[in-house]
């Protein structure tokens, strides 16, 4: 039986088309020791997925373990040792040939137990910088890649694409990878303390860490690091959670440290790439199953992608020529050819074709067309005519450059004819030189939004003399859609810009009698009261001195001091709120107000916080004093009106403008509605801006709390700004 069928198993292995069986491959056992779950770091995840991969190049058939320390559920020190112990005895009888190590507390742990624990194993590490692994040294059984974490390369890639940035703004967490990453940036950014003004904003809770990156000042940049725990103790996901949530909250664009962060709503930058540090450890892991030793591998540096989100970019209105040469950057929207190329091509074809059918009626259409056009001129000159009373207008030949001016002329311009003919160029220098730039920018915008545009504006006539008109114009195209001509017509209202000018003269003078006022009575207080004081601190001393021997006397004369003391008082409570602030006029304005802040709080028992940035020194003493006031008054009506304990104000400087802003998150009310608001107070501040140029803004909701914001131009040598601070009192 034995002989047939070996004789039949023959016979069928000599048959045509016989294909010998596969040898079968070595089994060769590898554990990845991951410092967390896939489900808690998405770069874990793209690191194993990579070497998963690349394990496939392998000769042999790998049998594959996972384990997870958990390092940041499970932080503390005797429960990792609890799991690391578990490992050992796990695989006491099941020894792996090479393992894996993907973060730092992995390759620590087998750095400290290598010897004992997996005697001879080798390992390839991944996933860690070679800082996190502090004073520890490797042996000849580590070989693999280190990761580069580089903010400086990143913060010059943002200063390239924000050359105005002042601030920095570092935010991380407090779990054990936060502060790794942590150390890495500050040492970093140590050399730029000088330059940049740098904030660690790394141990604070989630809520309030995102409403800090919701005020940030307008010239920062937000470096993220890592947020897996929070000083709350709450857990985060960083990629998923704790990134997206920084970027939408933060009102700067915010830059991170890996590839994983990228693409929500994050900058990116000089990133280290979790997926090419998997597949440098799945190469090095092959090799060394290939037969390879650990000592013959060299352990090498992963290199970094300057890795840029197109979509934040555009968001931050940061220009992509202004990143690094070589640069990479995700989620460009598609071109409009690329998403519609035959649907354009199509219709580029369909237009042809409708093109060549209408040709011949365009001929006839192009009479009718011109009348129409000249029609609509007409009509526009009757109506802006009818629109600005008794005008001046103008006409201008956009191809011809040339300008017709007609109506009352000689009154208005001093040209002796009604209509009068001149080059453009003619017709731009009667326009005062002060307005020049903005009335050719207004009318460059009409012409390429094809909008109507009116402005007011000063004319100089042939005498020489400067009168103010308020005008109204717009562009007729041509049906090929060109700008062929500009209609408008000017009104003179150099009497209203008088009166307007006189009331504002007036206002200021009214408000300059008013600080004289005030200081006057600031010297009667000082050579008047405080020499009453003086001489009354002499009687009660010599009171003092004879009530022993006089006691009879000694009650008619206290009750003297008495009514004198009262006296003085009524007469120091009379005018105390006229005192003219001595602290504003010596030492400036931030200081005055802060003092004042201060003075309020005590007073009051409402807490005031005090901020200012870019504030320059030597402002004018006018406009100093003017936003002074209207601190004051401001916060006069959070103590009368809002109900609230705090107070915020603001002051900060934008060029040739100071912006001021008091908040509080009191009762409110409906801005517009008359309420206990709307007395002298609010008028007092609008008058005072509106002296000097400036402007009062309210903000209010009822429930919701009220910022008043003022803005306020001023004339200054440009100095250095005052060093940005945040006072709470």
């Amino acid at each position: 039986m034995s002989a047939l069928l070996l004789a039949a198993t023959l016979a069928y292995c000599s048959l045509p088309g016989f294909v010998s069986a596969a040898p079968v491959k070595q089994i060769r056992r590898v554990l990845i020791l991951n410092v967390y779950g896939h489900l808690s770091s998405p770069g874990v995840a793209a690191m194993d997925e990579a070497i998963v991969a690349g394990l496939q190049e392998s000769h042999d058939q790998i049998e594959l373990y996972s384990e997870d320390m958990e390092a940041t559920l499970f932080p503390d020190e005797s429960t990792q040792a609890k799991f690391r112990q578990w490992y050992v005895e796990k695989y006491r009888d099941r020894k792996p040939d090479e393992i894996i190590t993907v973060g730092p507390d992995p390759l620590k742990f087998l750095v400290e137990q290598h010897e004992s624990a997996f005697p001879g194993t080798p390992i390839v590490f991944c996933g860690s910088t070679q800082e996190m692994l502090g004073q520890l040294k490797l042996d000849s059984h580590f070989t693999g890649v280190w990761g580069v974490a580089d903010p400086e390369s990143t913060l010059k890639a943002a200063l390239r694409l924000k050359p105005d940035t002042k601030h920095v703004v570092v935010v991380g967490g407090v779990g054990s990878y936060d502060r790794y990453l942590q150390g890495i940036v500050k040492e970093s950014f140590r050399k730029y303390a000088s330059t940049l003004d740098v904030t660690y904003l790394t141990d604070l809770d989630m809520s309030s860490l995102l409403e800090r990156l919701r005020h940030l000042p307008g010239d920062t940049i937000v470096y993220h690091t890592s947020i897996m725990q929070d000083s709350a103790g709450a857990y985060f996901i960083d990629a998923t959670q704790s990134v997206p949530l920084v970027a939408e909250a933060a009102n700067a664009p915010v830059f991170v440290v890996d590839d994983v962060d990228l693409g929500r709503g994050t900058v990116g930058g000089n990133l280290l790439s979790f997926a090419a540090q998997g597949q440098v450890a799945a190469a090095m892991a092959v090799r060394i199953l290939n037969g390879e030793s650990v000592q013959s591998i060299p352990v090498v540096k992963s290199a970094n992608v300057n890795l840029f989100d197109a979509r934040a970019l555009r968001r931050w209105g940061l220009n992509e020529k202004d990143l690094p040469p070589d640069r990479v950057v995700q989620n460009r929207q598609p071109t409009l050819w690329e998403t519609h190329k035959w649907l354009i091509i199509d219709g580029i074809l369909l237009i042809v074709l409708e093109t060549l059918l209408i040709l011949a009626m365009v001929w006839q259409r192009r009479r009718r067309r011109k009348a129409e056009a000249e029609l609509a001129i007409v009509y526009d000159r009757l109506r802006l005519a009818v629109e600005a009373g008794k005008p001046v207008g103008w006409e201008w030949d956009v191809k011809s450059r040339r300008n017709k001016w007609f109506g009352d002329l000689q009154s208005l311009l001093g040209i002796t004819s009604e209509a009068y003919e001149e080059r453009i160029r003619d017709s731009y220098r009667r326009i005062h030189p002060d307005d020049r730039k903005r009335v050719w920018k207004a009318i460059a915008t009409a012409r390429r939004e094809r909008k109507p545009c009116g402005m007011d504006v000063r004319l100089v006539g042939s005498d020489g003399s400067i009168r103010w008109f308020t005008g109204r114009g717009r562009f007729h195209y041509s049906p090929e859609g060109d700008a062929e001509r500009m209609i408008g017509m000017v009104v003179d209202i150099t009497e209203r810009k008088a009166a307007e000018e006189e009331l504002i003269n007036l206002s200021r003078r009214l408000i300059d009698a008013q600080e004289e006022e005030r200081k006057r009575i600031a010297r009667d207080i000082h050579d008047d009261y405080n020499q009453r004081l003086a001489v009354m601190a002499i009687d009660l001393e010599d009171l003092a001195e004879h009530i022993a021997s006089s006691p009879d006397g000694a009650g008619k004369r206290l009750h003297e001091l008495w009514n004198r003391v009262s006296e003085l008082g009524d007469d120091l409570h009379s005018l105390s709120h006229n005192l003219h602030s001595s602290t504003l006029e010596s030492l400036g304005l931030v200081i005055g107000v802060k003092a004042f802040c201060q003075e309020f709080s005590d007073q009051q028992g409402i807490q005031v916080d005090f901020a200012h940035e870019n504030v320059p020194r030597g402002i004018p003493g006018a406009s100093a004093l003017c936003l002074f006031r209207v601190v004051q008054e401001a916060l006069r009506n959070v103590r009368r009106h809002s109900g609230a304990n705090r107070a915020e104000v603001r002051l900060e400087g934008f060029g040739d403008k100071v912006w001021l802003s008091v908040t509080d998150r009191g009762q409110g009310y409906v801005v517009g509605k008359r309420t206990s608001r709307d007395g002298i107070g609010i008028r007092s501040m609008e008058e005072r801006l509106r002296a000097l140029g400036g402007q009062l803004d309210i903000h209010s909701q009822p429930s919701k709390g009220t910022r008043v914001e003022a803005w306020l131009p001023f004339s200054v040598d440009v100095k250095e700004p005052a060093k940005k601070h945040y006072v709470e009192m």
